[in-house]
């Protein structure tokens, strides 16, 4: 599995899925829908399955005297790390944004989502319909990807769109609190969106698993 995980992160991966990362910072832009920075983290990933189709990657893998399901656990351990990495920046810069920013009239006055534990709790259910939805349809042909990434895009932004919208709606004007407050009702949606993760992401291997162990490569 070492040797594995080796070849996703130096070989299959491509360099895009790494440069994209630099899209947390979109979190800083005022007036704009910072959770499409979340998106850009998944365009990076699809860019890596693009990449490993293209060199052949899972006729490759099916050749070693590994199990299928290694192939399925070494693409959803990188996915994850991915996806960890660019959740760790956007907490931090988050932390930036809310403790030193949070009274700046940009942010005070910003009509759109603001960075605080709510965008985060949003930014892990974005990562949990990639997993749900991209990895668990690749996974059904071990060479397609194509319409998974568009089911995704449009679920996707759907939630994007549904996320900006409902601190507009009476009483959830806290949702959008850029200073530290209303934290521990941030806490309670952040840790939603935690349970959604990892309960999607655990749905979506097990389903990739089986549906993979299926094909006849």
């Amino acid at each position: 599995m070492k040797n594995l995980l080796i070849k996703e992160f130096k070989l299959a991966a491509s360099p895009l899925s790494y440069f994209f990362l630099a899209f947390a910072l979109m979190l800083f832009i005022p007036g704009y829908p910072i959770l499409v920075g979340a998106f850009f983290v998944c365009l990076g990933i699809f860019y890596s399955f693009q990449s490993g189709r293209e060199q052949n990657d899972t006729i490759y893998t099916a050749l070693l005297p590994l199990p299928k399901r290694s192939f399925v656990q070494a693409k959803f351990i990188f996915t994850a790390a991915i996806q960890g990495i660019a959740f760790l920046l956007m907490t931090g810069l988050t932390l930036v944004r809310m403790f030193t920013l949070g009274t700046s009239k940009v942010y005070l006055e910003n009509k759109m989502m603001n960075a605080n534990l709510y965008f985060l709790a949003a930014v892990l259910v974005i990562f949990a319909l990639f997993n749900l939805i991209f990895l668990s349809g690749f996974f059904k042909t071990g060479y397609y990807f194509g319409k998974p990434f568009i089911i995704f895009t449009v679920a996707g932004f759907v939630w994007i769109a549904l996320a900006e919208a409902l601190h507009h709606f009476p009483s959830l004007e806290w949702l959008n609190t850029p200073a530290p407050e209303n934290m521990g009702r941030q806490l309670a949606a952040f840790v939603i969106g935690l349970l959604l993760w990892c309960t999607l992401t655990l749905l979506s291997y097990r389903i990739s698993v089986k549906r993979f162990e299926k094909i006849d490569l």
